[in-house]
């Protein structure tokens, strides 16, 4: 099915129709559809040729707004971390809370590996993941840090601790940190994250 973006006209009123708008339609389409795939088969399964064929467009058009997989993903998915409250949690036991909660995340949701996954090699993909972790972890630490100040340092340390185990654990799969169980991760992870949260600076 060809786009008629490509060349202004309008296939319902045999007129003309700008191009931009007809532009926006067909990307709204493939990101409806992307979206609902990647629901449903998950990053690997998910296909170019599946999404276009939902959004009742030619693959190539996919491939003519957001290059491949990876950066159809990018665009597509947006993350709701849905991270805890930490206003009512004991102060000593927020890095804990936090490590117990992404360990959650991570093992019961393939989508959040692909992101990772995605945003290590393609740059719609880490600024997609950037915008989830500034917008979600960055009022965690300010409700936790001693100095508002220095939240979004903090943040980015305990990003580093996060990221790190999901990318060793769940992406490269190192046999260690594969072999790890939940509980001992909370039990080295968690004290770290709290020192970044809680300890004044050096």
């Amino acid at each position: 099915m060809n786009d008629s973006a490509s060349n202004g006209t309008d296939s319902g009123t045999g007129g003309t129709s700008p191009g931009p708008r007809r532009s926006d339609a067909t990307r709204a389409a493939i990101l409806e559809a992307a979206r609902e795939r990647f629901a449903a088969d998950g990053y690997e399964r998910a296909t170019i040729r599946a999404i276009a064929k939902d959004a009742r467009i030619d693959p190539s058009m996919v491939m003519r707004y957001y290059g491949n997989k990876e950066g159809l993903f990018a665009a597509a998915v947006s993350y709701d971390l849905r991270l805890p409250d930490l206003t009512s949690a004991a102060r000593d036991e927020v890095g804990r809370a936090l490590v117990t909660h992404f360990l959650a995340m991570w093992e019961e949701n393939e989508e959040l590996t692909a992101m990772l996954r995605v945003g290590a090699t393609n740059q719609g993909g880490a600024e997609r993941m950037q915008a989830i972790f500034r917008d979600q972890l960055l009022p965690v630490a300010r409700q936790a840090c001693p100095d508002p100040e220095q939240a979004p340092a903090r943040a980015g340390l305990v990003a580093s601790q996060l990221l790190g185990l999901a990318l060793t654990r769940y992406v490269l799969r190192f046999p260690p940190t594969v072999a790890l169980a939940r509980e001992e991760i909370v039990a080295w992870l968690g004290p770290t994250v709290q020192r970044y949260l809680t300890t004044p600076s050096p």
